[in-house]
């Protein structure tokens, strides 16, 4: 039956009505949230206080010395040095942890700053009382406010972010803080609503400081002063939740009702460090809803986790406003609500939050949509889309005034700080924006008769028309000042129309993820379009995934910054790369089922050693939007505006290779019945075939090098050779095992090492096989004309007589130089875009035009840009790009997802895993051999393709691969939607000659047909006749050409 909707055409989504992705099935959550009425709910005595300090015995004997000091220094008049000191005692709420803490001068001092802001207030036309006091010593510290209930001061002392900042964010290990926290009884004498708010932090000494991983005794991880102090309920209560929180990767929320009263325990634990800012950020929230706190108490774990506890009641009916919600409902609103402040504890819009101008979901939803017009605002525009038909891209001059002002204009047009400005002139505008964005993903999940009072914001779902996009543009355009504005303002609209699915109302969740539909990405900046792009923000990161088709593999890295300008750099580029990363893959991913993704994670710039803590976030955000949400509470529906299900195939890059397992791991915990495929590059316990281990990506990296010298007749022993990326790394090392050129040059992120009359070799074993720096490097074995410059060296005067001032600056320059002369360079490691159209001049010779280089091999991602790489064969240079020279990794990966899908899960156990005591299956063995014969294979057909072309043609070998790899992935889809794969005979035969040899005889092929997928084995079926077809026959190959080699194939297949 219909629904019918209400005047003002708006309905909740019922959750019977949202978009499903077909074949979902349930899984576990990693993430808990206590649903009301569940089972983990208690009831607190109503005289239960959680927390009994110990008594201080000398309490009455330090009140009477402290009263006489208080007398002899004559501040306080003598009729009230009684009063003062008795009130300050009895009537604040302190417990006794603090005097028997203080010393007596210490809690003299305190009595005299509150009395003076006394004699102030009384000084004072309106007579108000606030009295502010500090105290920090190190392992302690004392504040004392003023504070209105339910009523956050901006410009007030902010002594919970000071807290944040100084002691709880830092919080680790032996210089963990805790802290307590009370509010006085009653209102301050003359102070009107206002009352005294106390905060108390005390360093941490635990009963165990260093607890065995996966520890959860609170008598043992717990802090000692805690451990007296905590009541026996709380105790309980705090082991059942430390025990919640260890085995989820988000937050854990409880709500423990106060029996008798209207004041709700609230209790939150959390991985420490996962959210910066998330106690001070908290009182916003509650206060937001009409809510103020008597005691909060935050308690470090040596295991390393943080709960907090909160005792939060209404404010006082005269204070309240009729727009606040009964307690009943905005606490279990809060509750929802707190997984989403601890995705982001300080949004860029917090002021409009703290104010009550805005809803948390109201400035989160403004902060995301900031990071994405970032991101997609600093677009070129028609100017520069009318020049570039005007220009010829292959002119050198042309392409380089192109490159030069495409990155000033988009460094230039609107900075992060700009957007940010024009946004906060706007939240009446967001308003209507965000109501838009929750009227499509917004689903109350039990119907109309939900128990669940949806947030302030939501609920104008109900009053407040939703506007159309036509009316939301119409009302832009009225509203926004100039052209800027609008620009800025009509990036929301388009964030709208673009996003998919999201976690947003998600009620756990440890990021916010976004799937987005990549179509308003202008093609003349983004000519091969994208097929998926996914969008995660955190308080610690921002990110992006994009794949060019429904099945695609690559890497996820990390990106880190040194400086806050290399960071306004990274961020401005992290897209682009992102882009350029994927679509590298897409084009060496030609020889196998899978097409080029890439994830490309930024680290904020205070947040850079939080490599493994990004990592999770952004995997278990990303699974948020790819498994089913079955636990009601906890992971509730969503809307599905995409409607396929949906797999991603990662693996490892920079700074993510030891987290692939946890990845791995998370992902079965989670119930993704993929989970052996999710990631490639594994440990081989968990059937992984770590690429550095056997050298997979290096292997083809080899074979265009030794395809070179092939062609050449060169002596490979004789050829002068630079490297960048280092024995540490795994191409760098790799290159060095399996060559035996003469090194001249290493380049690693330490430093500079260099040997004209060659590198010593057993030195360089040495270091690659144990995997360090050149750092390392014995410099003993170096000649006389050698040297090694390190990254903090400055002022060092080379052999030559040279002076280097800054031994980074050297570092990162030092392949552009002329001197030493090498004859090949094989790039293993460094940033994208290392030599570009504005610095591949340094190397070709001003006189005779020529490279000074006469081979390259790239085998880092993008380190070369394209128009460089022209240049340089221009020249005279031989060179290989990424795309074709690296693909050897993306093989082994794709081999190693074919097995996991063909084996079940008892087969791939026993044939894949590498056992606990370091057994390795004789199938694993002879199966990597056979991946890496694979690898060989395919880069040497390549190779001769590309080499065979380029003779023929005279065209760049940096174009042909690219049109190589085109043709090949457009046959492949051409072929997939054919009836060829129809034809039963031929698809066997086809599939018999792509699998591995080794699969097909312990799997079989039937086997293999009914378990691993129809697409994935028509994306086989489709790379495998295409990328033979064009190795064969060429990259200009016609229809005819195509018949020919089908009717040899139709030939063999008659023959079986």
């Amino acid at each position: 039956m219909a629904q019918s909707n209400p005047p003002n055409g708006v309905h909740n989504k019922i959750f019977d009505n949202v978009v499903r992705t077909p074949g979902r099935v349930p899984s576990p959550q990693p993430t808990h949230l206590s649903v009301p009425g569940g089972s983990h709910q208690f009831m607190v005595e109503k005289n239960e206080p959680g927390y009994v300090a110990p008594k201080f015995e000398g309490k009455e004997e330090q009140m009477e010395e402290v009263m006489n000091k208080v007398d002899e220094k004559g501040f306080i008049p003598e009729d009230f040095v009684e009063s003062e000191t008795k009130w300050f005692y009895n009537e604040l709420g302190i417990d006794d942890s603090y005097f028997s803490t203080e010393t007596v001068d210490a809690v003299v001092s305190h009595i005299h700053s509150l009395y003076a802001a006394k004699v102030a207030a009384y000084a004072r036309d309106d007579k108000k009382l606030e009295m502010r006091l500090d105290k920090e010593a190190i392992d302690h510290a004392v504040y004392i406010d003023t504070s209105k209930p339910g009523v956050t001061v901006e410009d007030g002392p902010r002594y919970e972010q000071r807290i944040d900042e100084k002691y709880l964010n830092a919080s680790k290990g032996s210089t963990s803080y805790r802290v307590e926290t009370f509010r006085s009884a009653s209102p301050l004498p003359g102070g009107g609503e206002n009352q005294l708010r106390c905060y108390f932090v005390y360093q941490c000494h635990f009963n165990v400081a260093d607890p065995e991983p996966g520890e959860t005794s609170i008598e043992k991880v717990g802090d000692k002063r805690f451990l007296q102090k905590a009541t026996k309920n709380t105790k309980e209560i705090y082991q059942g939740i430390l025990e919640y929180a260890v085995g989820r990767t988000g937050p854990v929320i409880e709500l423990f009702e106060v029996e008798g009263t209207s004041t709700k325990r609230l209790v939150v634990a959390y991985k420490q460090g996962s959210a910066m800012g998330f106690f001070s950020a908290l009182s916003d929230l509650y206060h937001y809803y009409g809510l103020t706190s008597s005691r909060k108490y935050v308690e470090q774990f040596s295991n390393g986790y943080t709960i907090m506890s909160l005792y939060i009641r209404p404010i006082a009916q005269s204070v309240a406003s009729a727009r606040f919600p009964p307690i009943e409902a905005s606490i279990h609103q809060i509750m929802k609500e707190v997984s989403l402040l601890y995705c982001i504890p300080r949004n860029k819009f917090q002021a409009h939050f703290a104010r009550g101008h805005m809803s948390l979901q109201e400035t989160i939803y403004a902060h995301c949509v900031w990071v994405f017009v970032g991101h997609f605002l600093n677009r070129l525009g028609g100017e520069y889309t009318a020049l570039l038909s005007i220009l010829d891209p292959k002119n050198s001059v042309h392409a380089e005034l192109l490159s030069k002002l495409k990155r000033r204009l988009r460094n230039e047009t609107f900075t992060a700080d700009y957007i940010l400005e024009i946004v906060n002139k706007y939240p009446d505008l967001i308003k209507s924006l965000y109501l838009a964005f929750a009227n499509t993903h917004y689903v109350q999940t039990r119907g109309e008769a939900d128990d669940f009072l949806p947030t302030l914001s939501y609920l104008r779902l109900k009053v407040d028309r939703v506007l159309s996009d036509n009316e939301l543009k119409d009302l832009i355009s009225k509203t926004a000042a100039n052209e800027h504005h609008e620009m800025v303002m009509t990036a929301f609209r388009v964030f709208n129309k673009c996003v998919q699915k999201t976690n947003f109302y998600t009620p756990t969740k440890v990021a916010l993820s976004f799937r987005m539909n990549p179509s308003f990405l202008p093609p003349e900046e983004y000519p091969q379009p994208l097929y998926g792009m996914f969008l995660v923000i955190s308080s610690e990161f921002r990110g992006f995934h994009l794949r060019f088709r429904d099945i695609a593999r690559g890497g996820i890295r990390i990106v880190k910054s040194r400086s806050t300008d290399a960071y306004a750099i990274n961020a401005r580029s992290l897209f682009d790369e992102n882009y350029g990363l994927a679509n590298t893959q897409q084009r060496k991913n030609k020889d196998i089922p899978e097409g080029g993704s890439k994830g490309v994670i930024l680290l904020d710039f205070n947040h850079q050693d939080k490599v493994h803590g990004a990592f999770e976030k952004y995997i278990d955000s990303i699974l948020d939007l790819l498994l089913p949400p079955t636990s009601p509470g906890i992971k509730d529906p969503i809307v599905d505006l995409y409607g396929k299900e949906e797999i991603l195939f990662m693996g490892p890059d920079e700074n993510t290779a030891d987290l692939v397992d946890w990845a791995t791991e998370h992902a079965r915990a989670r119930g993704a019945p993929w989970w052996k495929s999710f990631f490639t590059g594994k440990s081989p316990r968990l059937g992984g075939i770590p690429h550095d281990a056997y050298g997979m990506t290096t292997l083809s990296v080899r074979e265009y090098v030794l395809g070179i010298y092939r062609k050449l007749k060169l002596d490979e022993s004789q050829i002068r050779k630079l490297q960048t990326g280092g024995p540490d790394g795994d191409l760098g090392s790799n290159e060095i095992l399996l060559g035996n050129e003469r090194y001249t040059s290493i380049v690693d992120g330490s430093g500079v090492l260099v040997d004209p009359a060659g590198l010593n070799r057993a030195e360089l074993l040495r270091l690659a096989k144990t995997r360090k720096m050149i750092s390392s490097f014995d410099i003993s074995q170096l000649s006389k004309d050698g040297y090694r410059v390190l990254v903090e060296d400055n002022n060092i005067t080379l052999p030559t007589g040279e002076t280097v001032h800054n031994g980074t600056t050297f570092r990162n320059t030092f392949h552009l130089r002329s001197t030493p002369t090498y004859d090949l360079f094989v790039p293993c490691g460094g940033r994208p875009e290392s030599i570009d159209l504005g610095s591949v001049g340094r190397l070709i010779n001003p006189e005779t035009q020529k490279s000074i280089i006469p081979y390259i091999v790239e085998g880092a991602n993008l380190f070369i840009t394209q128009e460089a790489k022209l240049r340089l064969e221009a020249a005279g240079c031989v060179v290989f790009k990424d795309a074709s020279a690296n693909k050897g990794g993306v093989t082994s990966s794709s081999l190693e997802v074919l097995a996991s899908l063909s084996f079940d899960d008892e087969g791939f156990v026993e044939n894949m895993c590498v056992k606990q005591d370091g057994t390795v299956p004789e199938f694993y063995q002879n199966y990597v051999k056979q991946v890496q014969s694979i690898i060989r294979e395919n880069a040497r057909l390549e190779f001769e393709a590309i080499w065979r072309e380029a003779d023929a043609s005279g065209e760049p070998k940096s174009v042909l691969s690219d049109r190589l790899s085109l043709e090949i992935t457009k046959l492949q889809e051409e072929v997939q939607g054919t009836e060829l794969w129809d034809d039963e005979k031929l698809r066997r035969s086809v599939l018999s000659d792509a699998l591995p040899g080794l699969l097909l005889e312990r799997v079989g092929l039937d086997l293999i047909l009914k378990r691993v997928p129809e697409s994935y084995l028509r994306s086989i079926f489709g790379s495998y006749l295409a990328s033979r077809f064009v190795y064969e026959y060429g990259i200009s190959a016609g229809q005819f050409a195509f018949f020919a080699f089908m009717n040899k194939r139709m030939t063999k297949v008659r023959g079986i």
